[in-house]
């Protein structure tokens, strides 16, 4: 991968939020999750889908805080239309594994 400037990194509005809520999504290709994330009063809430039915189901995930970047423009999904991209890694066999403060952090919080 080629080396970015740190204007290209602060052009990345990665912020944290708490999944308020979180229902299966049985009309995606893949099988997916929708999510409805409080990112504080500034941001509000953001919708978004993201294909994590490995590892978490809906029950789980609802008061669970995320990271997302919230400046990229809106997607449709399928019938639903994502607001945010949810973030994660792989695990080893390429499932997501979502990326979280490992504290309890003020919403609305942005990475840096």
């Amino acid at each position: 991968m080629a080396d970015i400037t740190f204007d290209n990194f602060a052009a990345v509005d990665i912020r944290v939020g708490r999944v308020t809520q979180a229902e299966a999504y049985p009309e995606a290709r893949k099988p997916a999750i929708k999510l409805w994330i409080d990112f504080g009063p500034d941001i509000g809430t953001r919708k978004t889908s993201a294909q994590l039915t490995v590892h978490y189901t809906p029950e789980a995930l609802i008061g669970r805080m995320v990271c997302a970047v919230v400046n990229f423009p809106p997607r449709q999904i399928g019938k639903f239309m994502s607001e945010v991209l949810v973030l994660g890694m792989p695990d080893a066999d390429g499932a997501v594994v979502l990326i979280a403060p490992d504290q309890d952090v003020p919403l609305g919080g942005r990475l840096h």
